[in-house]
């Protein structure tokens, strides 16, 4: 049989099994003639990996996933890279050789099954087959198995996606507005005294509160129609200073504002652009909030924007420094630095700008420069009615 050969690697092995050995490896696991009429039986997707992560055997449940009719191009392949992970093309090594592989739940239990432990994780893929913003939210089982005296995993994954989804709905309502709503009962119990002075001191909080209820409402209204595809985009020219400082007040009066200042670089340009300014001012809003929130008390959020040949940036810049971890899972669906009510800010930032508003979001972190978000998007997209 042929060697194997060395590939560069910042996490997992990289390495690959010749093509003679994956074919000897597939040969033998399908000698075992009720494999497939036991895995095709199962609903839920199942892979038989070989000791270099690479896919053996699959079941009739992962065919229907990818609509291929055969396993002819999928033997050979790792788990994200079937799955349309945006990390597996990344490095010449694929799938589990990056950085952010590090934090990938299904990498992980891969890796722990290998020690000869099964392993159950849960995986958040953020996946880009073909142009098309996506995300999976996975739960995945890891099974050692031996064959021939040789070492195998099988690999099972299920979608919970839905389950992620409802749960996430459910948190917000449940907390957050309804924490609105009783701070919206308790201010008109104080107004329904008809004391006019509380009339005037608590009228600007009440208006307050029911911006924030809409903005919660509309947050989850518009996320939920953009993941079905079902979200409309309306382009009309905006002026970038003018929209800066609309969303700059908005957010200076906002809750998570406290003790906190926003400020944007007088050197901001000024030019007239083209976009869905709601949606806009929802990633560049998700982008502020999220700065003030990993603010201490009397730091500054600053932002302001650039325009190259045919795009203009938006950036919004915090003081705070982003662990690894965080860096590595930041735009994944359901993932927080904060806790387990959020993780919905960054990957909507991210699903807005490249699947309705034709832009690209990024990021960069040290300890020395703070971290920074950019989005950056057409001057006029293609897609602008004339």
């Amino acid at each position: 049989m042929s060697e194997t050969f060395s590939l560069p690697t910042m996490y997992a092995p990289a390495e690959r099994a010749p093509q003679d050995v994956l074919e000897w490896q597939t040969d033998n696991i399908a000698d075992f003639s009720p494999l497939r009429t036991i895995l095709d039986a199962m609903p839920n997707i199942v892979l038989v990996l070989n000791q270099y992560r690479q896919t053996i055997f699959c079941n009739k449940a992962l065919l229907d996933f990818l609509q291929e009719e055969d396993e002819s191009h999928i033997l050979g392949l790792r788990p994200g890279e079937l799955l349309g992970c945006i990390h597996s093309c990344e490095t010449e090594g694929g799938c589990g050789t990056t950085n952010f592989c590090s934090a990938c739940g299904a990498v992980n239990a891969i890796l722990t099954s290998q020690r000869g432990v099964q392993s159950v994780e849960e995986c958040r893929i953020v996946t880009g087959n073909g142009g098309e913003f996506g995300a999976l939210n996975l739960r995945v089982w890891a099974t050692p198995i031996e064959n021939h005296g040789e070492p195998f995993i099988v690999f099972a994954i299920t979608d919970i996606s839905n389950e992620k989804r409802r749960a996430a709905l459910e948190r917000i309502f449940f907390h957050d507005v309804m924490n609105l709503v009783t701070a919206l009962q308790g201010a008109a119990d104080m107004i329904m005294r008809r004391d006019l002075e509380l009339v005037e001191e608590f009228s600007p909080i009440i208006k307050q509160l029911v911006g924030k209820l809409i903005e919660e409402i509309e947050t989850q209204r518009d996320l939920s129609a953009a993941e079905k595809k079902e979200l409309q985009v309306s382009f009309y020219p905006i002026q970038s200073m003018r929209f800066l400082k609309q969303v700059a007040d908005f957010y200076q009066t906002h809750y998570v504002a406290q003790g906190r200042s926003i400020r944007i670089t007088p050197d901001s340009a000024d030019v007239n652009f083209v976009s869905d300014a709601n949606l806009l001012q929802r990633v560049i809003g998700n982008m502020i909030k999220n700065a003030l929130e990993a603010c201490q008390s009397g730091e500054v959020v600053t932002l302001g924007c650039r325009v190259g040949e045919d795009t203009i940036s938006f950036w919004v810049h915090n003081p705070g420094f982003m662990p690894d971890q965080a860096r590595f899972q930041v735009f994944q669906r359901s993932f927080s630095t904060k806790d387990q009510r959020r993780g919905l800010g960054t990957y909507s930032m991210k699903l807005l700008s490249e699947h309705y508003l034709n832009g690209k979001v990024s990021f960069t972190s040290s300890p020395e420069e703070g971290t920074t978000f950019i989005g950056a998007y057409p001057i006029r997209p293609e897609t602008w009615p004339d």
